[in-house]
């Protein structure tokens, strides 16, 4: 029996440069019988007509490509003819990792490492997420975007700066947010959107394939001003800093707040894991935390955020309209662990104002 006969196959376009690579995607697309690839071209220019002519439900987009490589293709797109498109990149080359976030700043929804050899250990799952991200990112809503400049970012922030200049919090001595898809232009919306002087650390868990981590800290740092940096062991957390969680590392904090990184057991398939992140901040720090639990599939976070909520903390959840993914954000609402749900550009404001207030 043929189950996906009659139904609508997701149609996917396949931009890569490379003839060998381009063949092994739509190979490994096609595999799956709810995909089927509608176009694999060699470049931006031949990706622009294609979209012209032709509207498919999900964009695979190579990085480094001749001509009008990934980042201008994906910014020109997004300006046109809205489309999903989920970067498909190796991690070696860090120049392409940089690359990657200003794509998803001009609109990428997703980012999955690119599946070159099947001798290598991980092929199996990096086929397997590849898959899983294209369906998901399928059913995103997207529309046209137009570019933000660093001058933008800077010149609006969430409070004046004399709202929180000189002021100690009163009480709150840590912020933790989570994230997974969707994750990084909304961490540089929150960011971004923060005085300079902001009074409280913050510790991120950010879901990333292995490599990409040190090319996100540098994109946030570059357009946001903040001093952001991978956490290490030991370190204590300076306000106005923020800190992810390395590579294949559960991030908590000790007693005095010192960042403890652990090789502790993945939880739900996960390390970091924000439900590390969270239950540690509710059993170290109580109502002296404030939790955030962004757009991300799946449920990590979710219920350790009501123990946050539960220990006194303050909890947001981001909203389903501006969530790129819905799932983990969606099941803390569910569990009514969120003290408040909010879109994406107003976070920012709301860690302001209720930093000071407590």
């Amino acid at each position: 029996m043929e189950p996906l006969a009659n139904a609508r196959r997701i149609s996917v376009l396949v931009v890569d440069d490379s003839t060998v690579l381009r063949m092994l995607l739509v190979h490994l697309l096609e595999s799956d019988p709810e995909i089927r690839v509608v176009g694999a071209v060699n470049d931006g220019h031949a990706a622009l007509a294609f979209v012209k002519r032709d509207t498919p439900d999900v964009i695979l987009m190579d990085i480094h490509m001749p001509g009008l490589d990934g980042f201008e293709t994906t910014r020109r797109i997004m300006e046109t003819h809205p489309v999903p498109i989920v970067i498909c990149s190796a991690t070696s080359d860090t120049r392409l990792v940089a690359t990657t976030f200003r794509m998803m700043e001009v609109g990428a929804v997703a980012c999955v490492e690119k599946p070159v050899a099947r001798d290598h250990a991980d092929f199996e799952a990096l086929v397997t997420n590849l898959l899983q991200t294209v369906k998901l990112m399928s059913e995103v809503k997207v529309v046209r975007r137009w570019v933000r400049t660093r001058s933008t970012l800077a010149s609006a922030p969430a409070a004046s700066l004399e709202t929180v200049a000189g002021r100690r919090p009163s009480g709150i001595a840590l912020i933790g947010i989570g994230t997974s898809t969707g994750g990084p232009p909304v961490l540089q919306t929150i960011i971004g959107a923060l005085p300079k002087e902001f009074p409280v650390p913050i510790l991120i868990v950010q879901h990333i394939a292995p490599g990409f981590l040190p090319g996100l800290a540098e994109w946030l740092s570059q357009t946001t001003g903040f001093q952001v940096h991978i956490a290490s062991h030991g370190a204590s957390p300076m306000p106005g800093h923020v800190y992810l969680a390395p590579d294949d590392f559960q991030m908590g904090v000790g007693a005095h707040g010192e960042i403890v990184l652990t090789k502790g057991a993945a939880e739900g398939g996960l390390r970091p894991a924000v439900s590390y992140l969270f239950r540690s901040l509710a059993e170290r720090f109580g109502p002296r935390a404030m939790g955030v639990l962004l757009t991300g599939m799946g449920k990590d976070g979710a219920a350790e955020l009501k123990l946050m909520r539960d220990a006194g903390a303050v909890t947001i959840a981001q909203d389903r309209e501006s969530s790129v993914v819905h799932g983990m954000p969606g099941e803390a609402v569910r569990l009514d662990a969120a003290t408040q749900v909010l879109p994406a550009d107003k976070i920012a404001s709301a860690l302001v104002t209720l930093t000071e207030r407590r």
